[in-house]
């Protein structure tokens, strides 16, 4: 049965879309708050291909599934009626606290993330057009050409509406309303009036003359006052008569406001932040570009990139160009160069293999596993990386190297970004970022990681003795997999997944393995390998080892409805790990107090692809003990 399939079961088997109060998702399950649990048909759900079991905990109907999970859920909205914020808001808890800059970051990368699709393939055909006029195989005058154009312009030009959608969504308002306002901004009655340079009143106020095509900061702002004035609207208008209402007020309100004060100070913010990089990179030689090019892997570790992203759609909506993207660019391909410098000066074979893999996928534009599973790890490298990203950072400024579509990812297959008259110049710059991040990390070195000497391999010749000190669980079945060491993740005494509360893993639906009662919040690898998920509310972690062993981690019992309280990731999914690597950061004493149970299955959860499983026979354990082995 396919995803698809099973969640339209799970949603007739669950007692319909009306019997659902709230549904969320935690790492393996799907948690519905129903109005009616007996209407649920469970025993149907647990024999339901694709179900790994049911239960019933603390009022909450939860479907066990898997790592399918955010699949199934995803497709189980979609068959749904109401929108997944109006089903998924989840119990009532205090949710962690941000600062004001963390909370901008997140409201900016929530709304332009989504749309990020959109503009980059309209960005791919105005390169792609913009290609063919300069080598001659298109005519501006052809009506090819200008649908082309229309398609590659389209997404720009109605940006305004495309955003509005975005940005409702992200506050919890309603998007069709959201995408009225722009549309109304739009229109080309509004347009033409704001453009014929005659004085332009409202209810006797002054309309100040303003371009909203392919703006982006006004209408954010527009939606945010929207979304304020929809909620007041809604919570005072009888329930007959909100459809009507709630738009017509929300529209009445904000239109106008927008025209008369909201849409001009946008414009004026947007026009002096884009001019003012422009500016930058224009005015101060290799200065802008040095600066910006040496700092962006920092941005984007902290996440302040998503600051810069509202600027460079603006750029290149706007200007046609935008300076930034190269930068961007060019700090990748350092940290490329770096890992591939670890590459040539490593003598660990595992550690060679490892940088250099990461080094290419790193030059595609892809650099999470380079720079968090390499650079990072062994800090040397990392600090090469910010050398040539502000050196190859400072060629690109001093030759004014521009992007002229937003399109691809920040590598290689991001070049025809830069496809234009500084397309040779960027080209330089790159390599030049690259070079330096490998000359650097050759020349100043790091510490190397030893050879690991090989585990003898237990075979079917050598059977597993059974004592006082070692458990085996599991049955034996043919496989192909290699044994795997398991490190414990934390520090504390070591329990049976039997004396886990939750029956998912005390019955072992999820996989084999055992539970750790912490006395430290931390968590780090118990394995090399990559982190393939993390989920939104901090608690689970799911990890594969590089022989293939699928873990989770799950913090505590029922934790997830602390929505990330008390959790502090330090990973993100697609880090590369090695054993006590740093995971997650909790705070034991602020959960229990809270109420929930802090034991810690650390389970495997593709065991069926193994024999058993072999305790290490210990009571307790500190970080980086051995926990237990899995055996192939």
């Amino acid at each position: 049965m396919n995803t698809k399939e099973l969640s339209k079961e799970i949603l007739k088997l669950v007692g319909g879309e009306d019997n659902i109060d709230q549904v969320t998702h935690c790492m393996t399950r799907l948690r519905f708050n129903l109005n009616d649990n007996n209407r649920a048909d469970k025993a149907a759900l647990q024999k339901t291909d694709g179900v790994m079991g049911v239960m019933i905990n603390g009022g909450q109907f939860q479907v066990i599934i898997g790592n399918d999970v955010p699949v199934v859920y995803n497709d189980l909205i979609g068959n749904m009626s109401v929108s997944p914020e109006k089903k998924a808001s989840g119990d009532k808890v205090e949710k962690k606290k941000q600062n004001p800059l963390s909370k901008l970051f997140d409201f900016i990368s929530g709304i332009f993330t989504p749309i990020l699709p959109a503009i980059t393939g309209a960005g791919m055909i105005k390169g792609i057009v913009a290609l063919l006029v300069a080598v001659g195989w298109m005519g501006t005058e052809n009506s090819t050409y200008i649908i082309l154009s229309a398609i590659g312009d389209g997404a720009f030009y109605f940006l305004p509406i495309v955003l509005a959608i975005s940005a409702a969504r992200k506050l919890g308002s309603n998007m069709y309303i959201a995408a009225a306002i722009g549309a109304a901004i739009l229109h080309p009655t509004v347009t033409t009036l704001l453009g014929s340079g005659e004085p332009v009143t409202f209810a006797s106020l002054p309309v100040v003359a303003a371009t909203y095509a392919s703006s982006v900061i006004p209408i954010v702002i527009a939606v945010w006052l929207a979304s304020y004035v929809e909620k007041a609207v809604d919570k005072v208008t009888h329930a007959s008569l909100k459809l009507i209402i709630v738009p017509t007020v929300t529209l009445l309100v904000i239109v106008p406001l927008t025209l008369i004060a909201v849409g001009p100070l946008g414009v004026i913010i947007g026009d002096g932040l884009t001019g003012g990089i422009s500016w930058l990179f224009e005015n101060t030689g290799l200065f802008a570009g040095l600066l910006l090019g040496g700092t962006m892997s920092l941005l984007i570790i902290t996440g302040m990139h998503y600051a810069l992203i509202p600027i460079m759609i603006a750029s290149i909506a706007q200007l046609g160009y935008d300076y930034m993207i190269p930068i961007m660019m060019v700090a990748n391909f350092a940290q490329a160069g770096s890992a591939l410098g670890v590459s040539l000066r490593t003598k660990n074979s595992k550690l060679k293999s490892l940088s250099l893999s990461t080094s290419i996928t790193a030059f595609m534009g892809i650099t999470e596993p380079a720079m968090y599973g390499v650079n990072m790890r062994l800090k040397k490298p990392f600090i090469a990386a910010l050398i040539g990203g502000a050196a190859g950072g400072a060629f690109l400024s001093l030759f004014k190297v521009k992007a002229y579509v937003i399109g691809g990812l920040a590598g290689l297959s991001g070049i025809p970004m830069v496809l234009g008259a500084t397309f040779v110049y960027s080209v330089i710059g790159f390599a030049i970022g690259a070079a330096v991040a490998a000359i650097v990390t050759y020349i100043i070195g790091f510490e190397d990681e030893p050879e690991a000497a090989a585990a003898p391999a237990v075979t079917s010749a050598e059977p597993v003795a059974s004592d006082a000190h070692t458990t085996v669980i599991g049955a034996t079945a043919e496989s192909t997999m290699v044994n795997q060491e398991v490190f414990s993740p934390i520090a504390g005494a070591v329990k049976p997944l039997s004396e886990v509360s939750d029956p998912a893993f005390s019955e072992e639906i999820m996989g084999k393995g055992y539970a750790i009662q912490p006395s430290e919040g931390r968590v780090v690898s118990p394995v090399q390998g990559t982190v393939f998920s993390l989920s939104k509310s901090g608690h689970a972690i799911g990890l594969v080892s590089d022989s293939g062993a699928e873990m989770l981690i799950h913090i505590g019992i029922d934790t997830v409805k602390l929505k990330g309280l008390h959790f502090s990731p330090k990973v993100t999914a697609g880090t590369r790990v090695a054993v006590g690597d740093l995971l997650m950061e909790f705070d034991l004493v602020e959960i229990e107090k809270a109420g929930y149970s802090t034991i810690t299955p650390v389970i495997i959860t593709n065991i069926q692809q193994y024999q058993s499983i072999q305790s290490a026979g210990a009571t307790s354990v500190k970080e980086k003990e051995l926990l237990y082995t899995v055996l192939a």
